[in-house]
């Protein structure tokens, strides 16, 4: 069983940033890829920023509306996976949910999320 535990929530300006981390515990054979999604109020889950391993390139993956002010960026050796959030917008309150999926030595792939840290963004 894998645990995520994220962190760096909070309530922040509008045009401020904010980092988000996340931290796996458990035993873990690989993992690929990791990644954020959110959820605000009313919505559906949706994807923020995904990041492959080194092993498969490190390419990341970013929501239309996030690209150039988000960053996502991962530590193989932990398997901890980080999201820099600069001017953030009122549109960017929700519920951030790290994410990763499990490859086992069978190669059996599961999904795991974390609990989820909230994101307000408020003048």
């Amino acid at each position: 069983q894998v645990q995520l535990v994220e962190s760096g929530g909070g309530l922040v300006q509008p045009g401020g940033s904010l980092k988000l981390s996340c931290v796996t515990s458990g035993y873990i054979f690989k993992v690929n890829p990791m990644g954020w999604y959110r959820q605000a109020p009313g919505k559906e889950r949706e994807l923020v920023a995904s990041i492959t391993s080194l092993s498969f390139g490190s390419k990341t993956n970013y929501a239309p509306s996030v690209k150039g002010r988000f960053t996502i960026s991962r530590d193989d050796s932990k398997n901890t996976v980080d999201l820099q959030m600069k001017d953030l917008r009122p549109e960017d309150t929700g519920v951030y949910y790290c994410h990763l999926v499990h490859l086992s030595s069978f190669k059996a792939k599961s999904d795991y999320w974390g609990q989820g840290t909230q994101v307000t963004v408020a003048s």
